[in-house]
């Protein structure tokens, strides 16, 4: 680097400047920084002479770059022991979750609930090492405690400290929610029109109930208590607002609370709200049945059961004429279809109602709820469907010949649902003795609904591609659920008090929430499981004081991609000091 000074007639610019060859072999001289005008450098030189500090300043940038770029060699001894309790190894893959949690200033959200509180503790320290070892080392606080020492910067709390947060961090819930929501829109696009809703359930390995904890249906078929979680996530995929209520608690009536809150506190306006079918009760359609002034304020997508509709709409349903084509102006008979030809195709029929989907007759002077019935039926679903019942009538017929069934509930994935029982001797005379059979009677009645699909909406100005499009990407919140359970290990939970339970589930949403961002702006080119392995596999070796860090990880287009979208890198061979902190420093910039 070289100090250059362009002169005018009343005063003078200073510049430094660097030459630098391109690929094609030319060099050309690029200016690394603009230091000021006369005025403004003799300012920053103080007494000195703005000619002389403007050259050693450069200097001393030209004396940096020599120490961070020149060769180091490292020593070792075969006869020299590694000292005690010192650490060699750190992960760095961290530092990419914190590029995010910083630009979403979850640090700033720490700092203003910190002063809203007396204590000493880091509270930004702990909430993001419980985030960081929630997606990369998912384990008990008093485990993520120790991981986090793994990390290069050191925590600054003990595991008591970390326990006292979580009260902390679950009384300031609803904030932190609000402010992630805010924050997140300068970081990554997002959808405000299209959200989607669902539940699942986490249980808890203890015997005894208690408010929160409770027993009721688990989504694991664990006859343990549980705690309900319901989520709201944006059409992109990312979360949005999360709530817990006791596990015997009904997953409908938790939509309007949580509903409600987010339409307040982030500013929603025009929504249209997308949920499954056991989510879709006449209460919640209702809700999200809005106009005002002739404008749609609040609209539903959800699924419909074909099996649960009124016996009119399902004759309408099941009818064999009457199905369309998007684009195709010709009527249909599913019963005539060609297979291979019409194999990957999605036929609908439609029609509008007013009636109580329930089946229930309406009270006198109640408003009927008009909403459109689109049912869909697919060739290549119905085949899926029936692949996966004859794999479940296979097993009833190895239970039944085995004598290992079972009498218990018949859930809707279970082969016992297909073994019917008759009690007879061998000359058809009722006594004791039960003899099993397959029902094909049950069988018959599945196989009706083969292939159909139904989805229920209020709105009236959406064409049918762009419902069934919205519909499709509920997918994606199963995915959220998935992440938690299977990759974050949301489960089983190791804290007693509701207010740290509830904390857990925060950092957990965090998590998932700085997570998705990292996928997306990895343009969802990998797994999930890809991404955390590779984060949790980047490590670099530290052979001793002010010797830098040696990367111990294999770089790959996943790592290169990482280093990319981050806007800084660790894979050089070597990394002193001085770049490793420039690199912390770069993670934690807006």
């Amino acid at each position: 680097m070289k100090l250059t000074v362009s002169k005018s007639k009343n005063s003078a610019s200073f510049y430094v400047q660097k030459s630098i060859r391109k690929p094609n072999g030319s060099v050309t001289t690029v200016t690394i920084e603009k230091l000021g005008n006369l005025d403004q450098v003799r300012a920053k030189a103080g007494g000195m002479d703005p000619y002389v500090w403007a050259q050693e300043y450069v200097d001393e940038l030209n004396r940096r770059e020599y120490e961070e770029q020149k060769e180091i060699i490292v020593s070792c001894s075969p006869s020299r022991l590694l000292k005690k309790d010192e650490r060699k190894s750190y992960n760095c893959g961290y530092l990419f979750l914190q590029k995010i949690y910083y630009s979403l200033g979850l640090h700033n959200v720490c700092k203003t609930i910190s002063s809203r509180h007396l204590f000493e503790y880091d509270l930004n320290d702990i909430l993001s090492k419980l985030v960081y070892t929630r997606i990369l080392y998912p384990s008990s606080k008093l485990a993520a405690n120790r991981q986090a020492a793994s990390f290069l910067e050191k925590p600054s709390f003990e595991l008591h400290d970390m326990y006292r947060a979580l009260s902390v961090l679950a009384g300031e819930n609803d904030f932190i929610q609000a402010e992630l929501y805010k924050n997140s829109q300068k970081v990554v696009a997002r959808r405000r029109d299209i959200l989607y809703y669902d539940c699942t359930n986490y249980f808890f390995e203890l015997e005894e109930a208690d408010d929160l904890r409770r027993y009721g249906k688990s989504k694991q078929h664990q006859p343990l208590p549980l705690v309900g979680m319901g989520l709201f996530m944006d059409y992109d995929g990312i979360p949005l607002a999360f709530d817990i209520y006791p596990g015997n608690k009904s997953e409908q009536p938790t939509l309007k609370p949580l509903e409600k809150k987010i339409i307040k506190d982030y500013g929603l306006e025009q929504i249209i709200v997308c949920t499954d079918a056991g989510l879709s009760s006449k209460t919640n359609r209702k809700f999200n049945d809005l106009s005002v002034g002739g404008e749609r304020v609040r609209s539903f997508i959800t699924t419909q059961s074909v099996k649960t509709l009124p016996a009119y709409l399902k004759e309408f349903a099941l009818e064999p004429s009457g199905w369309h084509l998007t684009g195709d102006s010709r009527t249909y008979n599913i019963d005539e279809l060609v297979e291979n030809e019409h194999y990957d195709k999605i036929f609908y029929k439609d029609r509008w109602i007013k009636e109580d989907l329930s089946g229930r007759k309406m009270r006198e002077g109640a408003k009927p709820l008009e909403q459109h019935l689109i049912v869909s039926f697919s060739p290549k679903y119905k085949n899926y469907q029936r692949r996966i019942r004859q794999g479940q009538i296979d097993r009833a017929q190895e239970l039944i010949k085995s004598g290992r069934y079972r009498q218990r509930p018949k859930n809707q994935n279970d082969p016992h649902r297909f073994i019917a029982r008759n009690r007879m001797t061998e000359d058809g005379e009722v006594c004791a003795k039960e003899v099993p059979y397959l029902n094909t009677d049950v069988v018959a009645e599945e196989e009706k609904y083969d292939g159909f699909y139904a989805v229920c909406t209020n709105l009236d100005d959406a064409g049918i591609d762009q419902i069934i499009r919205i519909n499709k990407k509920r997918w994606e919140i199963e995915e959220c659920f998935r992440i938690m359970k299977t990759e974050f290990k949301a489960r089983p939970v190791f804290l007693q008090r509701e207010d740290r339970i509830k904390a857990h589930f925060l950092t957990c949403f965090i998590a998932l929430f700085i997570f998705r961002i990292l996928e997306k702006k990895l343009d969802e080119k990998y797994t999930c499981e890809q991404i955390i392995r590779t984060l949790r596999e980047m490590t670099v070796y530290r052979p001793g004081e002010k010797l830098g860090y040696l990367p111990s990880y294999t770089r790959t287009d996943l790592t290169d991609a990482l280093h990319e979208v981050a806007g800084f890198r660790t894979d050089y061979e070597i990394l002193t000091d001085i770049s490793m902190k420039k690199v912390i420093r770069n993670t934690k910039k807006k």
